[in-house]
């Protein structure tokens, strides 16, 4: 379907591809679809927002990108390759500490020719310290000539949330194609553009595709309003044609594994699996919490045996080369280090 809004259309297809180890392990029909195979910025699901996104910008004559998240940003990662790809000026604003090394996606943000402003907290709110360095940010750039657009965290606005409509319809294809109709499809919520998407997406259509959310940060119930909020919010603005009950909502909370981004065993155990049996890396911050979330679940019953499964892999692999990550992993891993 066409809402009449220009993107930039540089994704291909991503494929849905049956992991027969994991699908053994578990005991159930585990599908994975391939998002993090989009094709810039080391890929990840953030570039299907920014198909829309940076059009936008570029529509609006705009010659510098802003974007704000935390200092190893997914989404800030891909927001840089773009406006590397479209010739725009790129900062990334972060309310965080330099973890006294430039790795992971920072590495990538510069290598991008992004500049980053790492601001440790000073105790107010944070959305107020952000407001205060994104007027700052932006000033200088207009003092440079330039005009900015803004890019919400994630990516995750009406306008966002587009590429994700997008993606379930050809999910949705690509589904029926394969026999999977009627599986369920799980995603990784963090700031809800893709699973408001993704939600859209399935109604509007009439799938019979079920789509089930793993938080991967605290959600409490006014977090849940505003994913309800959100939906409504994209339905409305495109005049999507189904009837949104918030009961219909299908969100995981309880596998968040104390708060966002913090190392976790479980979730390094559920990374060395998905890497030891099908050679696919996940992140510790998202795909693999979230995939951690769907082993619990299957212990848990919540998925049943011979259940069909399509996990949405959003990409996020450079998250294992972030500092706090990866000492974890160097000390559980070195028993296989043989130096001579």
């Amino acid at each position: 379907m066409s809402f009449n809004v220009n993107k930039l259309n540089i994704l291909y297809e991503t494929p849905v591809e049956y992991l027969s180890s994991i699908s053994k392990e578990l005991g159930i029909d585990f599908y994975l679809k391939r998002d993090d195979l989009t094709p810039l910025g080391a890929g990840g699901n953030k570039l299907r927002k920014l198909e829309y996104l940076v059009q936008d910008a570029i529509d609006q004559g705009a010659t510098a990108l802003i974007t704000v998240g935390g200092g190893q940003t997914n989404h800030g990662r891909q927001t840089a390759a773009m406006a590397a790809k479209y010739g725009l000026k790129c900062s990334i604003i972060a309310i965080d500490e330099y973890p006294g090394e430039l790795s992971a996606n920072m590495l990538l943000d510069r290598l991008f020719g992004c500049d980053l402003y790492l601001k440790k907290s000073d105790g107010r709110p944070g959305s107020v310290q952000m407001d205060e360095l994104i007027e700052k940010v932006t000033k200088n750039y207009e003092a440079q000539g330039e005009k900015v657009y803004f890019i919400p965290m994630g990516g995750s606005n009406v306008l966002g949330a587009l590429g994700y409509y997008d993606c379930a319809l050809e999910l949705d294809r690509q589904a029926k194609e394969m026999g999977l109709e009627g599986a369920r499809v799980i995603d990784t919520v963090g700031s809800m553009g893709t699973f408001a998407g993704l939600f859209c997406g399935l109604k509007d259509i009439r799938s019979s595709l079920h789509l089930t959310g793993i938080a991967i940060l605290p959600f409490n119930e006014k977090g849940v309003k505003n994913l309800e909020q959100y939906i409504n919010d994209v339905k409305d603005t495109y005049g999507m044609d189904f009837n949104f009950d918030p009961y219909e909502v299908d969100l995981e909370t309880g596998y968040v594994r104390g708060g966002y981004n913090l190392p976790s065993k479980e979730v390094r155990e559920a990374v060395k699996l998905m890497a030891s049996k099908e050679g696919i890396l996940m992140d510790p911050c998202y795909t693999g919490k979230a995939f951690a979330g769907i082993i619990d679940m299957v212990k848990e019953g919540k998925i049943k045996k011979g259940e069909k499964v399509i996990f949405i892999h959003t990409g996020g692999m450079p998250g294992l080369y972030t500092y706090s990550h990866r000492i974890e992993f160097e000390k559980e891993l070195m028993d296989g280090v043989h130096i001579l």
